[in-house]
C-alpha cells in the first residue's frame, strides 16, 4: 500500500446519513460526489426554496457540516425547506488523494457539480454555503463568471483576501516552500497512527510544542492549518462529544495547495497558478463576473485566517455595487466552531438560514 493510501486509511467510515449519493466526473475526469438530502420527520416532503450547497473546506469532507451539535446546518435547512446538497469536491477526504490546487475545483469541479444540481432539481437558480477553502476555490470559480447559475453566496472564515497572523504568514512563506521538497503533503491523521521518517519527526514536533489539549488530531489540524492553540476552533465552543468526533474528520491535505495559499497571503488576494485561461491571474483586478448576492462572515476570534480580510473582501465588492451585499462579525467564535460550536444552532447557524431566504 502507497504511502497516500496509509496516511487516509483513519477516514473511511460509512458516509454520513442516509441521502442520494450522485457520483460525478469533474471536467478533467476526477471523481467528486453530490449528496441530496432525504427529508427528515421534521422537514417539509416536498423543498419549497430551491437547492442549496454545502462547499467544505480542505482536508475534511461534506460530513463537516454535520457535526454532532444539537442541530447542525443541513437538517435546519430541511426543516426550513431548502432541497439541501452536500458536495465532496476534490478536496474531500472521501475522494481519492491528489496533489490539487484551488485552480483545479474553480475549473473542473463546481460548474459541473452546480449543472447537476439545476439539471436534477429542475431549478435555474442555486444557493450556496461556502467554507474556507472551499470559500477561496468556489469564489475563483464564480468570479471568474464559471457559475452564472449561484444566485446568493454565504461565505465562512476567508473569500478573496487572505491575510493572516505573522507567524501564519512567515511560515507559509519561508517553511512550507522548504518543506514541500521533502513532503508533499500532510496529515491529521498522523496524530493516531504514522508510517514514515518525515511524519514521525513532525508527530514528535506537534506532540513536543502543543499542549493544548490531549487530541493529537485536533492539534495535528492546528499545526497543518496555522500557528493557533487552537488554529480552527476555540475550544470553549466545543463539547466533549464533538472534540472526540473531530478524530475522523481531518485528513490528507498537499503541498501543492499551502504553496498556492503562499502565493496568495503574499499578494493579500486570491491569484491563479496561471495554469488555466478560464481564470485571471488576479482576482481583483477587474470586476467580478457575477450577479450573485454575497454574504461574507467571519469569526472575531478566527485564528486560521483573519476576519480583516473579509471586511475588505466586504468592502471591495460593496464598491462594485453598493448595498448589495453584506458582512457579518461573529462574536466569540473562531473558524469552523461557526458550524460545530455546541451552541452553534442557536448562536451562528440561524443567522445563515435567514439570509438565504433574503
Amino acid at each position: 500500500m502507497d504511502q497516500i493510501a496509509i496516511n487516509r486509511a483513519g477516514c473511511t467510515e460509512e458516509f454520513h446519513r442516509a441521502g442520494e449519493h450522485i457520483h460525478l466526473r469533474a471536467g478533467d475526469g476526477f471523481p467528486i460526489r453530490l449528496t441530496r438530502l432525504s427529508p427528515t420527520k421534521t422537514s417539509p416532503k416536498k423543498p419549497t426554496k430551491g437547492p442549496v450547497v454545502l462547499v467544505h473546506g480542505a482536508g475534511v469532507r461534506s460530513n463537516i457540516y454535520m457535526a454532532p451539535v444539537e442541530k447542525p446546518l443541513p437538517i435546519m435547512l430541511l426543516e426550513a425547506g431548502f432541497d439541501v446538497w452536500l458536495l465532496d469536491w476534490r478536496a474531500s477526504i472521501d475522494m481519492p488523494p491528489s496533489h490539487w490546487t484551488l485552480d483545479d475545483a474553480a475549473v473542473h469541479d463546481y460548474p459541473v457539480a452546480i449543472a447537476k444540481i439545476c439539471e436534477i432539481s429542475g431549478a435555474s437558480e442555486v444557493k450556496a454555503v461556502i467554507h474556507c477553502q472551499g470559500s477561496t476555490s468556489f469564489m475563483m470559480s464564480i468570479m471568474a463568471g464559471l457559475l452564472p447559475q449561484v444566485s446568493t453566496v454565504v461565505s465562512n472564515a476567508v473569500a478573496v483576501h487572505t491575510i493572516v497572523g505573522p507567524l501564519a504568514r512567515l511560515k507559509l512563506l519561508y517553511v512550507t516552500p522548504a518543506a514541500s521538497k521533502m513532503i508533499d503533503h500532510l496529515n491529521p491523521q498522523w496524530g493516531l497512527y504514522v508510517d514514515g521518517f518525515l511524519p514521525r519527526i513532525l508527530d514528535w514536533l506537534v506532540r513536543a510544542t502543543r499542549h493544548e489539549c490531549n487530541n493529537a488530531v485536533c492539534k495535528h489540524s492546528s499545526f497543518a492549518y496555522g500557528t493557533g492553540f487552537p488554529t480552527l476552533w476555540r475550544h470553549e465552543n466545543l463539547s466533549d462529544r464533538i472534540h472526540e468526533w473531530i478524530k475522523g474528520e481531518f485528513a490528507f491535505v498537499p503541498m501543492t495547495f499551502f504553496r498556492q495559499m503562499g502565493k496568495c497571503v503574499k499578494a493579500g488576494h486570491l491569484v491563479s497558478t496561471g495554469k488555466y485561461d478560464e481564470l485571471p491571474a488576479d482576482f481583483v483586478a477587474q470586476a467580478p463576473r457575477t450577479d450573485a448576492r454575497f454574504v461574507f462572515m467571519a469569526g472575531e476570534m478566527n485564528a486560521c485566517f483573519e476576519p480583516e480580510g473579509m471586511q475588505k473582501t466586504f468592502d471591495w465588492f460593496e464598491r462594485h455595487a453598493p448595498g448589495k451585499h453584506m458582512y457579518q462579525s461573529v462574536a466569540d467564535y473562531g473558524h469552523l466552531d461557526i458550524f460545530m460550536g455546541a451552541r452553534s444552532s442557536v448562536d451562528t447557524l440561524p443567522f445563515i438560514i435567514d439570509e438565504l431566504e433574503r
